[in-house]
This record gives structure tokens, sequence and C-alpha cells, in this order.
């Protein structure tokens, strides 16, 4: 007998990986704006959970490069440039499988529902999972749609809709990430257990997730 009757997934680092290069990407963006490199990758990603809600991408990282550059003590008015270069430079479909994801994947399929709740809106994961050939492989996908009612991780929206098209309760669940910030602590607010990625990055946080993973194969061990 499973011991979840759904198992959600995260997408972005979780199930797949970017295939190009994350310094390269950044460096490419400031290059094309004409404008002195002032951010790494890391204080990037550091900036997301201080973010608003947005309604596109292209809106998300102007929110990104602003509150990046004002914690650089840069002028924010560059923000919209370098979000047009960076969505100009990056490439969706630039993705492949995390090692162990595609396996553990078809481990959770043949024994619970599978869902996906990934941030970020419908178009651009959407052919990340085409890319990936995953498209058709979830019982339920959501997505960000702000103008749905459905804000991002660790937002409450997203689970809540997740278990409902499953009706599944959230003590009957599981979800796969690895954030703490948006994954584990969205899914403990909601009840669910939480089997939080370790990918060795300096996360901080008081979110403590149910399991804890070094890589997606100990995954088979929960579920």
């Amino acid at each position: 007998m499973a011991a979840y009757d759904a198992v959600y997934f995260d997408l972005d680092s979780t199930l797949c990986e970017p295939t190009q290069d994350a310094t390269d990407l950044l460096e490419a963006t400031f290059d094309r704006a004409g404008h002195e490199q002032f951010c790494t990758p890391a204080e990037l990603r550091a900036a997301v959970p201080e973010l608003p809600t947005a309604e596109t991408d292209r809106e998300f990282y102007e929110h990104l490069f602003a509150e990046v550059a004002d914690r650089s003590g840069v002028e924010t008015d560059v923000a919209p440039t370098l979000a047009a270069e960076y969505l100009d430079v990056r490439d969706p479909t630039a993705v492949e499988f995390r090692p162990g994801a595609e396996t553990v994947l078809e481990y959770a399929r043949d024994r619970a529902h599978v869902g996906l709740i990934t941030n970020g809106g419908r178009p651009t994961q959407t052919q990340k999972l085409r890319t990936l050939g995953i498209e058709d492989a979830f019982d339920v996908q959501v997505f960000t749609e702000p103008s749905a009612g459905i804000g991002p991780k660790p937002s409450a929206a997203p689970f809540e809709r997740a278990l409902t098209e499953l009706a599944v309760t959230p003590d009957a669940a599981i979800h796969v990430g690895d954030s703490l910030h948006a994954d584990v602590a969205g899914a403990n607010a909601m009840g669910l257990d939480s089997a939080w990625l370790d990918l060795g990055r300096d996360e901080p946080g008081e979110h403590v997730p149910t399991y804890e993973l070094a890589s997606l194969e100990g995954l088979e061990m929960i579920v």
C-alpha cells in the first residue's frame, strides 16, 4: 500500500535543471544591456522571497532586477531593460532531467496520483515539460496564475488547487521541492508532508521539512 494518495512535484531545480550556465546567462544579460554587472546568480536567487507577486515572467524579472539593484545601491530604472535582455537570452527549452528525476517520477506514478505545483506561468513551464517529454505525465498541473487567484508558492492557493483537483486531503499528500521558502513552507502550512531536495545552497529559514533528500532517488524510500 502506498504511503500517500498523491505526490506533488516542483519543476525547476527539482525535476529539471537548465542546461544554460547561470553565470554566462547573467553576464550576457548585462553585456546586452550595456550595464556593469552588479549581482550574481546566487544574489538573484536570494532576492526571490522578497518579491511581490507578478502577473507575467517579464514583470517577475523586472521586480527581481529592481530588488537586487536596490540592494546593490544601483538605480532601479535599469530593471526593465535587464528583464527584457534576460528573457531574450534565456531559452525555456534548454532544460534536462535532474539525475534520478525521470525514474522517481515513474516510480511515483505507479503508486499514487502525481501532480505538478510550479512557480511559473503556464506558457514558459509548458515548454519545459514538452522538452522533457512529460507534458502529460501529471494528473494535475498547477501554474502561477495571479489573475485566477493562484499566487506563487508558498501561497496556499496552488496547494489548495492541486488537492481539490485530485480530491486528496492534505494528510494524504506529500510535496517534493528544492526550496525551503516556497516548497517546504507552503506544504507545511497546508498540512502536507514535505520532502526537501537539498542542493547544497545556503538557504536560511526556519522551515523544517518532513524529509530531507540528498538526491531524488531517496524519495523511493518514502512513497
